[in-house]
């Protein structure tokens, strides 16, 4: 199935631009898939496959960069409160649900490790607007193995407002332990949309609260969804996707750990490996969109919200088709959770990061 890609720049209640794209079949979608990229991360290049795939299969996938992130405006992957992120994801998909050829259509949820929690919240937020969720190893929990000590975070904590932005988590470099596929681990390597320096100090304590606070409160979760992790991924423990599937209240639950598969399960592995993968997701969507489901989608009536649409696009509409889908594997979203952003070994704080 051929399909559009757009482009479109917006504003959100701060004031700052954010980039936003789009991939649409060119018959009325079956569905809209929302997609929540990982943190450093983007969705016109890392998560072009993703959406392709999707638009191929006949969903409408919406992206967005979050504030200082991709080619969105703002300090690099600066994350001063992670309740804007969740915001201006809810401001920007909720207008998309509000468009008068989308208000009858179900809608997803598509979260990638740091973007799996945006999922989550976004669902939090209101628990009955989204029928369902896919989560690619999401951020929703702390490995035990990797869990700071409270000193730690407490000494950090004190000097956050003082030095916010300071670049001060020392980095490793994990692309070489995520990514399987040599050719696709130096596509991501050469993504300069990819932010690929230190986090910053308050960026780490946004994320490590996040996903504490999630960890607390997995029970809350009842929408449906798929979450899938790689059973050989060293960058994310796969007992974060499982402590989800068994915590959740969700009565419509499933996981799915791919045996010798690592972090990058979308974007990292062989083409044979993705696949697998892609035909799981879709399969899932399709049970949840189809006709004998019996679905029920919450009505959106007319939405005012802070978001404002640009004049300008980013770039003019171009057609996709099958063959792009073989084309760029995507570079690598970054690690999930604490692992993904901090690790602590001995009395040393270190992150563990594609970047």
């Amino acid at each position: 199935m051929d399909g559009e890609y757009q482009e479109v720049y917006i504003r959100n209640s701060r004031g700052v631009q954010l980039f936003t794209c789009r991939w649409l079949p060119f018959s009325s979608p079956k569905a809209l898939v929302f997609l929540c990229h990982g943190y450093g991360m983007e969705c016109s290049g890392f998560m072009r496959e993703c959406g392709v795939r999707l638009a191929n299969a006949g969903y409408a996938v919406f992206g967005i960069d979050y504030e200082g992130h991709g080619r969105s405006r703002g300090a690099r992957c600066y994350i001063k409160k992670f309740e804007n992120i969740v915001n201006d994801c809810n401001e920007f998909f909720k207008s998309i649900c509000a468009e008068e050829e989308y208000k009858d259509k179900c809608r997803f949820l598509y979260g990638e490790s740091m973007g799996g929690a945006v999922a989550l919240l976004l669902h939090k937020k209101e628990p009955t607007f989204w029928n369902g969720a896919v989560l690619v190893a999401p951020m929703c929990k702390i490995s035990e193995k990797v869990k700071p000590h409270p000193l730690v975070i407490n000494v950090l904590t004190r000097v956050e407002e003082i030095i916010p932005k300071w670049k001060i988590v020392p980095t490793k470099d994990v692309i070489d332990s995520a990514f399987k596929d040599p050719v696709k681990r130096e596509e991501i390597r050469s993504n300069k949309l990819i932010y690929q320096d230190k986090p910053r100090l308050k960026t780490a304590l946004e994320m490590l609260r996040t996903s504490m606070s999630l960890e607390h409160t997995l029970h809350e979760v009842r929408l449906p969804f798929f979450v899938l992790h790689g059973e050989a991924d060293t960058v994310t423990d796969p007992e974060v996707s499982r402590a989800l599937y068994e915590k959740a209240s969700s009565a419509d639950k499933t996981i799915k750990l791919y045996p010798g598969m690592w972090h990058g399960l979308t974007s990292g592995e062989p083409d044979g490996n993705v696949e697998i993968v892609f035909v799981d997701i879709i399969t899932w969507l399709e049970k949840h969109t189809s006709d004998d489901n019996s679905v029920i989608v919450q009505p959106i009536h007319t939405y005012r919200n802070a978001i404002l649409k640009m004049n300008t696009t980013a770039s003019p509409p171009q057609t996709i088709n099958k063959q792009h889908q073989q084309q760029s594997p995507r570079p690598v979203r970054t690690q999930s959770h604490m692992r993904y952003f901090c690790g602590l070994k001995g009395r040393r704080l270190q992150h563990h990061s594609a970047m």
